[in-house]
């Protein structure tokens, strides 16, 4: 057997990340006189997750050459990823997300403000060619948020996609279906072309209801086999919020995760975590051992970590997450 290929990269992902606003103290934003700053995003979110287990991440996006830009990128670089791919543009604007915090019966609500966002402008043209290069990295992962974000974005995906094919690079694709961008008829047409090109697909049960019309009754079973018929060559993962998640190889039995208990926190970036235990997983993977089990254990783990934390970015330690895989929740108590 010849050696293994050493990549510059382990992961390269592209997406929109923006500046989050949060009223503190779960006031309103009608009442609040200050807000606090934060940065977010489900690739970089995903990317940060990787990035402090130790993988070498690289974030594409495309940001304006304006401090709050340069916020952001400072924000991921100092967790760890790698911004140097970043497209910088003159005279354009960073997308905004506000974020109220609710609690029982009053539901957290997210309000964008994002229309004509530096990203939402960005061309294929403008990505760049040195992270598709052969050898360079060994796996993509794109979202369907990029997707909702307009034509320009959406061809830069399949390019990135295509370029990334062209490199023997794996590719993963998160649904992520967000209602406040788009229709579930047009990110189920957008989605598609994505579902059956990638090796890797995750999505939570509600995006197989909603975008993909599963029946309403199905069983998680039931749900990998709809979706196994759009992404037929890919290893799908479903999450089921309180039940854990579900995931099956092509050919393979299912395999049940059920969910480690956790307090929320804040359970905004929860499914990027989840994502990011997962990708971990499956980036580690060896022929002879079967990866899922354990790539379910690492993105459940991750997912119960992320909603103690506040704000969007992971902020685990690797050691955190073993422990919760390998010894289950500590009984509590304070660590000296």
């Amino acid at each position: 057997m010849g050696s293994q290929p050493t990549y510059h990269l382990d992961l390269v992902t592209l997406g929109e990340t923006m500046l989050r606003l949060t009223p503190p103290a779960s006031l309103r934003l009608e009442q609040t006189p200050v807000l606090e700053v934060g940065v977010g995003g489900t690739e970089s979110n995903t990317a940060v997750g990787l990035a402090r287990l130790g993988l070498r991440v690289a974030w594409i996006s495309r940001l304006p050459d304006t401090p709050l830009g340069r916020r952001v990128a400072q924000a991921l670089a100092a967790q760890g990823v790698d911004t140097a791919h970043v497209v910088w543009a003159s005279g354009e604007r960073l997308g905004l997300y506000f974020l109220e915090p609710g609690t029982t019966p009053r539901a957290t609500q997210v309000l964008y403000d994002r229309t004509h966002s530096a990203m939402s402008r960005m061309r294929p043209d403008e990505l760049p060619q040195e992270p598709f290069r052969p050898g360079a990295a060994r796996h993509l992962h794109l979202t369907g948020i990029t997707l909702a974000l307009g034509k320009g974005p959406r061809t830069v995906a399949w390019e990135a996609l295509q370029r990334a094919r062209a490199a023997g690079m794996t590719v993963s694709f998160d649904v992520n279906y967000r209602a406040r961008l788009w229709s579930p008829s047009q990110a189920q047409e957008a989605c598609r072309p994505f579902l059956a090109a990638a090796d890797l697909v995750i999505l939570p049960r509600r995006d197989a209801h909603t975008v993909f019309q599963a029946p309403k009754a199905a069983t998680p079973e039931e749900l990998l086999t709809h979706m196994g018929r759009l992404a037929p060559e890919a290893t799908v993962v479903l999450t089921l919020g309180p039940a854990g998640a579900i995931g099956q190889e092509p050919g393979q039995p299912p395999v049940h995760q059920p969910a480690y208990p956790t307090s929320s926190v804040d359970r905004i970036g929860v499914g990027d975590a989840f994502s990011a235990g997962l990708l971990f997983g499956y980036l580690g993977r060896q022929d002879t051992m079967p990866w899922l089990p354990q790539a379910l254990r690492w993105a459940s783990a991750m997912a119960a970590l992320k909603f103690t934390i506040p704000g969007d970015l992971p902020l685990v330690h690797p050691a955190e997450v073993q422990a919760l895989v390998e010894q289950g929740p500590p009984a509590g108590g304070v660590e000296r």
